[in-house]
């Protein structure tokens, strides 16, 4: 006689498997929950006025005027000038940080010295001071000089990167020094072996920090603001404020077309590097 072997109900899954689910169930809770505003705005791009402020929730456009917001956003303000401030900013800051970030990460991981731990306490210290507290002493520098509405002032004061000096001095401790005692004997000179050696074997730590840096610079509305008044030179999310007409109201379709504009080469970039990108955060977090 042949019987049916019946698992209770509370036993279809085993435990394992219902802790998998729940993970990913969170997961993608928080995946909704920082994709959301992504999907908005560009759905939002695609809608007429009088849709966005009818006061009901449709998933996709009633009405497709897409195309005319982005030739609106174009159209009335010199997107393309504002993103090429933003790139020459971004790449400009970048590379002074990467230049300075990166021989100083590389002394604090290696060298022994009178005071390191007091220099590097300062570096932690300086990660929790914000741009707003040296705000008004660096205007009034800029402004004794004539260095407003320049280019340099966008960047100086972000030149020297606390985070990117954590950054790296984390990530060179878990270079092998086998090899810097390798080069050393083959006679290679110590900025030999930093910038032929270490910084190619870090790419995913310089990865890691290229798209924090860009991201935060290219995103930048408080200082901006502050130290530019010329149109030609207004970064994009300054530039973006000139959709936002305190009389009229801002025109949420052009606004949110150009902010799909503005967050295009974001994406592209970190699609490009996102590898060295989970590499370089992984590695520095080890430590």
């Amino acid at each position: 006689m042949n019987t049916l072997n019946t698992a209770p109900a509370g036993r279809l899954l085993s435990r394992p498997a219902l802790y998998a689910l729940l993970r990913h169930a969170i997961l993608l809770a928080l995946a909704f929950v920082m994709l959301f505003p992504f999907y908005w705005m560009i759905v939002t791009s695609f809608r007429p006025a009088q849709e966005v402020f009818s006061g009901t929730f449709n998933w996709l456009p009633q009405q497709f005027t897409g195309w005319d917001n982005f030739r609106t956003a174009l159209n009335d303000a010199p997107l393309l000038l504002y993103m090429f401030n933003g790139t020459i900013v971004c790449l400009g800051v970048l590379v002074v940080q990467l230049a300075t970030a990166i021989p100083c990460g590389w002394a604090l991981a290696r060298y022994r010295f009178r005071g390191e731990r007091v220099l590097f306490g300062l570096v932690l210290l300086g990660l929790c001071i914000p741009i707003q507290v040296p705000a008004i002493p660096l205007f009034l520098g800029l402004a004794i000089t004539d260095l407003l509405n320049t280019y340099f002032a966008l960047m100086v004061p972000f030149f020297l990167s606390v985070f990117a000096i954590f950054l790296f001095r984390q990530s060179f401790k878990t270079f092998p020094e086998d090899i810097v005692q390798a080069a050393r004997l083959d006679g290679l000179s110590e900025k030999a072996i930093l910038w032929t050696i270490v910084v190619p074997a870090s790419k995913p730590a310089i990865a890691a920090f290229a798209v924090f840096s860009v991201t935060s610079h290219w995103n930048d509305l408080y200082w901006p603001l502050i130290v530019i008044t010329n149109a030609e030179l207004m970064t994009p999310p300054l530039g973006l404020a000139s959709f936002a007409d305190p009389e009229s109201g801002a025109n949420f379709g052009a606004l949110m077309a150009s902010a799909t504009i503005v967050t295009l080469p974001l994406m592209v970039l970190f699609l490009f590097i996102q590898r060295h990108f989970i590499q370089g955060v992984t590695n520095t977090g080890v430590k």
